[in-house]
């Protein structure tokens, strides 16, 4: 993880979001071929995806309430929303192990709201 990448050109998607670029930074945790980052490439990347979630979270969820109640994409969006959240609300351990695990789950949960909010678009048009 000590190679920096340009980020890629923004694509037109929903509510404005690159999810591209959400889900690279995904991608650097979760590839089978990521290589451990350094405590402080950690607490960037760590920061970053909860950016990205507090970006992501408010975008599902509004696309998700336009759905009637008993859709069950809206359950599975706001589901997904509510653990997002949850995850929001945890601190990482005081390891380097520990906090590469609380940063690939957000890295999970990055990647499961855009392809809520990825579905849920398509929805809508």
């Amino acid at each position: 993880m000590t190679e920096a990448t340009a980020p890629s050109a923004a694509v037109a998607e929903p509510d404005g979001l690159d999810l591209e670029t959400m889900r690279e930074s995904a991608r650097r945790l979760l590839a089978d071929d990521a290589e451990l980052p350094t405590p402080e490439e950690l607490e960037t990347l760590t920061l970053l995806l909860r950016g990205h979630m507090m970006l992501l979270i408010p975008a599902v969820e509004d696309a998700a309430r336009l759905l009637p109640e008993d859709a069950v994409p809206r359950a599975c969006a706001l589901a997904c929303v509510g653990e997002a959240r949850m995850r929001l609300g945890l601190e990482p351990g005081r390891t380097l192990p520990a906090g590469i695990a609380h940063a690939q789950r957000l890295a999970r949960s990055v990647n499961a709201l855009c392809d809520h909010a990825v579905n849920l678009d398509g929805v809508h048009r």
